[in-house]
């Protein structure tokens, strides 16, 4: 009886704090909660992106490699942004938030910057590092996911996201 009882108990822990699926090319996107820094809010990820060609770049301040992609990513946001392109810039930084603002301030980051001080969406995400990235359909699927730095402005990457925004998908 205990031998059963411990069984149910560690699986219950399991399907509880194990990730429902593989996070890859063509899965779904999972939803997570963080700070929007602009507003200080709590947001929705699916909720706030639902519709947009998204970038989620999963990163810190203390990473040399996540200052170097950034201003690539700032030009293709100036670019595209215009027509639907989103960058999701989760910070996990433990530090204040006025930390993350000062970064994205000095880099002249106008896209959005969010914090996840519990760095949960490294669990939810199944990252191995910072910088990570997932590029999402505007259906939420993921199209492209990178482990480390990557020159996000590439004609390669810049053709791709816009192939993209061209494709309305659904909305619902």
């Amino acid at each position: 009886a205990v031998i059963v009882l411990a069984l149910v108990l560690g699986a219950a822990v399991l399907a509880r704090f194990a990730p429902e699926g593989r996070i890859e090319v063509g899965a779904r996107a999972p939803d997570f909660q963080v700070i929007d820094l602009a507003s200080m809010d709590s947001v929705s990820f699916q909720r706030r992106y639902r519709g947009a060609v998204t970038l989620l770049n999963v990163w810190a301040t203390w990473c040399l490699p996540c200052r170097d992609e950034m201003p690539a990513m700032e030009k293709l946001y100036q670019a595209l942004g215009p027509h639907g392109f989103k960058i999701a810039a989760v910070s996990i930084d433990q530090g204040p938030p006025h930390d993350v603002q000062a970064f994205g301030q000095e880099l002249g980051l106008s896209f959005d910057l969010l914090q996840d001080r519990s760095a949960r969406i490294q669990q939810v995400y199944q990252t191995t590092g910072v910088p990570e990235s997932f590029l999402l359909n505007r259906d939420g699927i993921i199209v492209k996911r990178v482990i480390g730095a990557h020159d996000w402005g590439s004609p390669v990457n810049r053709a791709l996201i816009e192939r993209l925004l061209d494709r309305p998908g659904s909305r619902s």
